[in-house]
């Protein structure tokens, strides 16, 4: 069986891997053709079609400047599903993209696979129709999405969150601290995987840290970003504060007492190791602007979303600045652990029980 999948961002790549891993487990044979990153490479065992690294990027302006290589990259992506010619094309996230290839592959009799909703619930809920017309089967992970689909009587799969495999697998070392030289509480900033995220926030999550003394601050480096990035928006009073983690992400959230985390994928790892965070969260003026008036929702972080209320305190635009979140984590910080905890509980019942990547996986070779 032949599996053609198309990720173009990191998260999207990282639950990618995992999927192509099940496939794997559930059809040793199973040949694989990706646009993807380093985990789906590394767990197809090939060479990604465009590297990810060069779409990976976010906002109005930056797809119209943009928009000469998207079309390459879809004119590429075509050329290589004709030649691999798959059994199903799987698509995960990364809508602006994918649901032109999802019309032109159903156009061309392939079957069409999509593996984490495009975000249609949050603005042009028309797609909803698009995406039934196109889209042979659609694998949800959030629970709230069925329920959304089934308003266009369009019946798609909630296996549950491949997030839950990751974190029952994991184990944390116990030697993380000692080896990192941690002997002070962990602020974790997770500023996002874009490099207009970065840009954008980590300047503030750093001035708000200043803040914080008393604890060690860890930014994780996202595989697509360049360390230097990063380190040049470090201030030169905290370069001794910071430390820039490379590979041992849930490690870093396995071990840390608060989070500053940009909204994404992010808040939700986060709440399930059950950290307690501010989600953080600016973009350019236009593109804020657009959004607030096309986008039709309470929250933006999964977290709020998936309990449809307010767990954690989310700081957009200018909202999102130092005093803000300084004042947010103090209040998480004299609260004990156990009543950080329970924060999450209702996040917890909603989301299910792991092994949501084999019953995916058994479902697209059923398909195939």
């Amino acid at each position: 069986m032949k599996f053609f999948l198309i990720a173009g961002e990191v998260s999207g790549d990282k639950h990618g891997g995992i999927l192509i891993k099940a496939i794997k487990n559930t059809c040793p044979g199973a040949e694989f053709c990706i646009v993807g990153g380093s985990s789906m490479e590394e767990a197809a065992g090939v060479t990604s079609v465009i590297p990810i690294r060069q779409m990976a990027f976010m906002g109005f302006i930056q797809v119209i400047s943009k928009l000469t290589s998207i079309l390459q990259w879809i004119k590429m992506s075509k050329s290589a599903i004709t030649t691999f010619k798959p059994d199903v094309v799987i698509l995960i996230d990364y809508p602006g993209f994918n649901l032109r290839i999802a019309k032109w592959a159903k156009s061309q009799n392939f079957k069409v696979a999509y593996y984490i909703s495009p975000k249609v619930w949050a603005w042009n809920k028309s797609r909803g129709y698009e995406i039934k017309k196109y889209v042979d089967q659609m694998f949800c992970i959030l629970p709230f999405e069925k329920a959304f689909y089934a308003k266009y009587d369009y019946e798609v799969n909630y296996f549950g969150n491949p997030l839950l495999d990751e974190i029952a697998s994991f184990q944390k070392d116990p030697q993380f601290l000692l080896k990192n030289g941690f002997d002070k509480p962990i602020l974790a900033l997770l500023p996002g995987s874009r490099i207009q995220e970065i840009n954008r926030i980590l300047p503030t999550m750093l001035q708000a840290a200043k803040f914080f003394p008393q604890y060690h601050c860890v930014i994780p480096r996202s595989p697509n970003l360049d360390k230097q990035l990063i380190q040049a928006l470090i201030p030169a009073d905290m370069l001794t504060r910071v430390l820039i983690l490379e590979n041992d992400y849930y490690n870093l959230l396995g071990h840390a007492s608060l989070a500053l985390v940009t909204s994404g994928t992010a808040t939700l790892e986060t709440a399930l190791f059950k950290v307690p965070q501010v989600v953080c969260y600016k973009t350019g003026s236009l593109t804020y602007f657009l959004a607030k008036h096309l986008v039709d929702l309470n929250f933006i972080s999964l977290v709020n979303l998936i309990a449809d209320k307010e767990v954690v305190k989310e700081l957009l635009q200018t909202n999102c600045n130092p005093k803000s979140i300084v004042d947010e984590l103090s209040r998480l910080a004299s609260l004990t652990a156990e009543e950080n905890s329970h924060f999450y509980d209702d996040l917890m019942k909603e989301m299910g029980e792991a092994g949501s990547a084999k019953r995916v996986a058994e479902a697209l070779v059923a398909m195939a």
